[in-house]
């Protein structure tokens, strides 16, 4: 696994502790993604954070670039992106 996956797990994994707020923690997070746009698993990450964020129209078309689509509440699309990034 490469240090940039790593890096997106644990400030993810802070955002998880703080709750999935739109905080510090979620601006580390965005910023991540932002930088590694256009990599499927960033993109996926972005959806992510605008999900949380509640901006559902531009979440939406990050879940589109990343090919990837909502799955349930946001605790547990982490829990399930954190396996699928793990695994790699």
């Amino acid at each position: 696994m490469n240090s940039e996956l790593i890096s997106l797990i644990a400030a993810f994994d802070g955002l998880a502790a703080a709750g999935f707020t739109v905080s510090a923690e979620w601006e580390e997070v965005h910023d991540l993604c932002q930088r590694h746009e256009g990599e499927q698993v960033f993109d996926w990450g972005h959806a992510l954070c605008h999900r949380i964020e509640g901006d559902d129209w531009n979440a939406d078309y990050w879940y589109r670039r990343a090919s990837k689509r909502r799955m349930g509440a946001i605790g547990e699309e982490w829990a399930a992106m954190r396996a699928e990034l793990s695994a790699t």
